[in-house]
């Protein structure tokens, strides 16, 4: 039987690079139980998409997350990123504000 969740491992990827921009690719994968190629994959997405920036820093890259992105799908459509992830960050009791 296979698993899923409400949450798409893009929001948890999301959620983990809020926490520690310079986190590697190997602990995303880790934290969320995915195959480092898969967060890979996600990551790669998600600078396309506009919601990270990625910057290599000697052998490793730092993450900017994009707040004020609004999502694209209804019917959360037009809500900023930012403020997504600040939800859920602040349900599991992390205090990073994105938006203000």
């Amino acid at each position: 039987m296979s698993t899923w969740t409400f949450i798409t491992n893009h929001a948890r990827v999301m959620m983990v690079i809020t926490q520690d921009p310079t986190v590697r690719l190997r602990d995303i994968a880790s934290a969320l139980d995915i195959t480092e190629r898969a967060a890979q994959r996600i990551v790669t997405e998600l600078v396309e998409e506009g919601y990270l920036s990625r910057k290599r820093e000697g052998r490793r890259n730092t993450y900017t997350v994009h707040p004020h992105k609004r999502l694209r799908a209804a019917p959360a459509s037009g809500t900023e990123i930012g403020e997504f992830i600040d939800l859920l960050l602040a349900k599991n009791g992390k205090e990073l504000r994105l938006v203000s």
